[in-house]
């Protein structure tokens, strides 16, 4: 009998298949034959240089990231046309199944190179009267008679407001509901828009155009009443949500593309909750990554095509891969090793307590219960609060009843992460422990230590001392392990900002981060004295 039963587990076995897809925008790889659609600088043996040889260079470039992901599937944008997927397939021949769209009168288009069969492919068109963007490939795949669809998705880019995305993720939003609810489908590609959209763009009135709506938040429904969808309710939505795999992330690891040193997230792999169960085919939990060797990401700097010149003149130089990093997950038809809410659920039952255990979630199904909270910072309305030998993080408002020094036992109800911060958003005093000798001792001393690595944010640190420079504090002291180095600084009251080559010396420096920047939070004039 057991001899059975394990030859039926091998059979059930023995096809199952891991495999991986992969998100890249190429940025415009363009080939050397005219179409009247070319950006002027890709218009080909003219003065930019778009010639033979810097198009074998980029393209053999694009040939090198495409082999090095290796992923089964890898989905493409700023493709021009199909001769260069054509292309592709023949500089890289283990894809065997290939797709793609544009418009006639597109620059670009969006395409697929795959190993794994490809059944069918649609087009679905997002047209406007004055614009014209990108149509949305639909692919269907064939893995071990299982079925599934990949969307590739280019929306327009911020130099347009958000009502243009939109109405293509409203566009995309009404295919998926005329899908099964357990149909296994996966969103892929640039969305020109981060996973928390809603919080990075509302304050920009270039952009918010539709009363803060967003079409990868509130319209994909990766976020439902302010909150994003995560594994704890994924499955529990009665309306069709997604989950987004940036969330699988550190939030310091969350980018794919650095504007001016700041981390942006345009491209996206999101997943329908069938996905996430045990049927057919599931994510493998802890699988996304972005791809980031340093021949495409070095110092803090993604390195894209290069060009030199003016913004009307500008010329090849021959070197360089995207603006964009490469994306990927992994995926299993395999039971025994995905169900990703079963492991998530076994991970789930340990009780909150620590500070740090609330860095690892994006929201609280259930209150967290933190015993000995000192509050090491108050400000107006905010706190900051640290457990000895443990981490801090910041009570953002409706702190006022706390008192400085002082440890409390504290339930925390909701917290939030606020373009990178950890911010607890809701909390009620259980019990009033009394005053914490000492309190400044649980501060960090900020020679000693790197107040620039991700795992001291929302700490309190002393013995910083440097020059202002253009809002930014240069560290001059040469005792400091960070002497050299600069860190922003922001007051959300710009009077309280010290003045430009003042030198001076924080008393309780809130060290903060800002979409994957470090910067220090000064809630007062009084975290810093001026002068040596």
């Amino acid at each position: 009998m057991i001899k059975i039963l394990l030859l039926c587990f091998f059979a059930l076995n023995i096809y199952a298949k891991d495999f991986t897809i992969a998100s890249y925008n190429a940025e415009n790889l363009f080939d050397l034959k005219k179409q009247n659609s070319e950006y002027k600088e890709f218009i080909p043996n003219t003065a930019s240089k778009w010639n033979q040889k810097n198009f074998n260079i980029k393209i053999n470039n694009a040939v090198k990231v495409i082999k090095d992901i290796d992923a089964d599937i890898i989905a493409l944008q700023e493709i021009e046309n199909r001769a260069v997927i054509q292309l592709l397939l023949k500089k890289i021949p283990a894809y065997k199944y290939s797709s793609f769209v544009k418009y006639s009168r597109s620059s670009v288009g969006v395409g697929f190179l795959s190993k794994i069969k490809i059944k069918d492919n649609r087009q679905i068109d997002v047209k406007f009267t004055n614009k014209i963007f990108r149509p949305i490939l639909e692919t269907t795949f064939e893995l071990e008679n299982k079925e599934f669809k990949i969307f590739n998705n280019h929306w327009p880019s911020k130099r347009i407001a958000e009502s243009y995305r939109v109405k293509f993720a409203k566009k995309l939003q009404d295919r998926l509901s005329k899908l099964p609810r357990d149909y296994d489908y996966i969103l892929v590609g640039d969305f020109n828009s981060n996973y928390d959209e809603d919080r990075s763009f509302k304050y920009n009135k270039k952009l918010n155009n539709t009363s803060g709506i967003t079409g990868i938040n509130q319209v994909l429904n990766t976020t439902v009443g302010n909150k994003y969808i995560t594994y704890d309710d994924v499955l529990k939505q009665k309306r069709k949500v997604h989950f987004n795999l940036w969330l699988d992330l550190p939030s310091n690891d969350r980018f794919s593309n650095k504007y001016r040193t700041q981390s942006n997230t345009p491209d996206n792999i999101i997943l329908s909750p069938a996905l996430l169960d045990s049927k057919n085919i599931s994510y493998i939990h802890n699988s996304f990554k972005v791809f980031k060797p340093n021949y495409l990401y070095r110092n803090n700097k993604v390195l894209r095509w290069q060009m030199k010149g003016s913004k009307y003149n500008k010329v090849h130089v021959g070197a360089g891969y995207s603006d964009h990093l490469p994306i990927y997950a992994k995926f299993s038809t395999s039971k025994e090793k995905t169900n990703p809410i079963k492991e998530i659920k076994k991970n789930s039952k340990k009780e909150l307590n620590k500070i740090s255990d609330l860095y690892t979630k994006m929201k609280l199904i259930q209150p967290a219960i933190i015993k000995n909270a000192v509050v090491i910072y108050k400000s107006k309305t905010g706190a900051i609060i640290k457990q000895k030998n443990e981490r801090a993080i910041y009570i953002y408002k409706h702190a006022q009843e706390l008192k400085l020094g002082y440890s409390y036992t504290l339930q925390i109800n909701e917290i939030v992460d606020y373009n990178g911060l950890k911010e607890v958003d809701s909390f009620s005093v259980l019990e009033e422990n009394g005053r914490f000798k000492n309190y400044r001792s649980l501060f960090i001393n900020a020679k000693k230590n790197d107040i620039l690595n991700p795992s001291n944010q929302n700490e309190i640190a002393f013995n910083l001392k440097g020059t202002v420079k253009k809002r930014k504090l240069y560290i001059d002291d040469s005792n400091s392990m960070l002497k050299g180095k600069s860190i922003k600084l922001f007051a959300k009251n710009k009077q309280d900002l010290p003045k430009d080559k003042e030198t001076i010396t924080f008393k309780s420096a809130h060290i903060g981060v800002y979409r994957g920047n470090p910067q220090i939070l000064i809630h007062s004039s009084s975290d810093y004295k001026v002068g040596n």
